[in-house]
């Protein structure tokens, strides 16, 4: 069995003038080496979205949606100067330590040959960390407040030092 096409007329591949299909030349010769502007035909890289304003008012942070420059405060509900705003962090998560099930397990099954020592599996434990940290920005008669959701206990100090150096631009 032949795994290449059959190049008769009449094929599925062919045009149905009959011709072989190909790409041909293009309309015109581009013979490159010249700097053409981003719309031009032959494409160019166009960056994804607006690019930050020039100057002092480049993003230093963002907590949650919310982002912060030296000079401005950037919520969905829209922009303000940073000058005056108030921040609040209302810490939401807790923090569990349990012994896991395979731990109780393996102490029960290690117990009857051990005598006493497969007890020392539960003393393992395992901590978890659930809920979310909420943080609010208030000033110049706008009001935006952001959750985030928290999976680590650091990540509650690192949301507080991100608060903090925020309040300190204040």
């Amino acid at each position: 069995m032949n795994h290449y096409p059959n190049p008769n007329p009449g094929e599925p591949w062919h045009q149905p003038s009959g011709e072989t299909p190909g790409w041909g030349f293009p309309p015109e010769q581009h013979h490159g080496g010249a700097i053409e502007p981003y719309g031009a035909p032959t494409g160019g890289y166009h960056p994804m979205g607006p690019q930050p304003p020039t100057g002092g008012d480049v993003p230093l942070g963002t907590i949650g949606e919310i982002a912060f420059s030296q000079s401005t405060v950037i919520t969905p509900v829209g922009r303000f100067p940073i000058q005056g705003t108030v921040w609040t962090v209302n810490d939401m998560s807790r923090t569990e330590r349990t012994t896991p099930t395979w731990a109780v397990i393996v102490a029960i099954l290690v117990f009857w040959w051990t005598c006493l020592l497969g007890l020392l599996f539960l003393l393992v434990k395992e901590q978890k960390t659930t809920g979310h940290v909420q943080v609010s920005v208030q000033g110049h008669n706008k009001h935006y407040t952001t959750s985030i959701m928290v999976t680590h206990p650091g990540m509650v100090g690192q949301i507080h030092q991100q608060v903090n150096y925020a309040r300190n631009l204040a």
